[in-house]
């Protein structure tokens, strides 16, 4: 019995590691910031600004995702066809892309000298240096998040749902809708609060393609940059802006999952 002992203790202490290296900063910032100083820095030029502006941006861009991201993930998650491993590869990497390599490749995709910057240009639409520009950076990174999660969710769905569907004449399109986007609807909140927070937390790709111009492109991760070197305390404290902004996402994503989710699921 205590030769066997030692493994269960074992776990134990990683997990403990785990959870102290882990945690230990986040509480750090709270620590640090009292609730005056985060009221304060709040209160200071162009904190609510940023604030306003990811709020804003991070809306848009998940609007777009959802929007683009559900059918394109179900095709991917209910059809077979030749490529299919390339496109979704191609699908997934932003997701490994370095945030400065994400900016650039947007420049170089709809910058004004990039391949597509004169038909953007020609349809009268300004995205470089431009709240559009934060928008397209944030559903650049955030998308693959989204996709890959809802591709998941929807291949997880029994496919007799949709064929007992059909026989009763209904069509694919309101399968869809009707069956596929209900049953796999945690799976597609898990994936939609995915990218919500990394768009939240969108740094670079934003900087090297929108630049940091307050009220107009910079999110509070620039604000907060722009602080650090300055005002450390602002910084401090407009980290904790996110981090609980964060951490309310987190919770309700688990709320919505239900009792699994939150600890009920236990080894016996």
């Amino acid at each position: 019995m205590t030769r066997a002992a030692w493994f269960p203790v074992l776990l134990g202490v990683c997990l403990a590691v785990a959870l102290t290296f882990l945690t230990l900063p986040v509480v750090a910032i709270f620590v640090d910031s009292s609730p005056a100083e985060l009221v304060s820095s709040l209160g200071e030029p162009g904190a609510l600004d940023a604030l306003w502006l990811s709020l804003r941006t991070t809306a848009a861009s998940i609007a777009i995702i959802l929007v683009v991201g559900t059918p394109a993930a179900y095709l991917l998650a209910t059809r077979s066809f030749r490529g299919k491993a390339a496109v979704v590869t191609l699908v997934e990497l932003p997701l490994v892309l370095p945030p400065a390599v994400a900016g650039i490749a947007l420049l170089a995709a709809v910058g004004p000298s990039g391949i597509l910057g004169g038909v953007v240009e020609a349809a009268g639409i300004e995205l470089a240096l431009e709240t559009a520009g934060v928008v397209v950076a944030l559903t650049f990174v955030a998308s693959p998040f989204y996709v890959r999660q809802a591709m998941a969710a929807f291949a997880s769905v029994d496919r007799t749902l949709m064929d007992a569907s059909r026989t009763l004449g209904a069509p694919e399109s309101r399968g869809f809708v009707r069956v596929m986007i209900p049953v796999a609807l945690p799976g597609l909140v898990a994936g939609t609060a995915l990218a919500l927070g990394r768009a939240l937390g969108e740094f670079g790709a934003t900087l090297m393609f929108a630049g940091s111009f307050q009220g107009i492109t910079q999110t509070v991760p620039l604000a907060i940059y722009d602080r650090f070197s300055t005002n450390f305390d602002s910084a401090l404290a407009l980290s904790a802006v996110l981090v609980a902004v964060s951490g309310a996402i987190l919770l309700s994503v688990k709320l919505v999952q239900g009792n699994d989710a939150l600890g009920g699921w236990q080894v016996e």
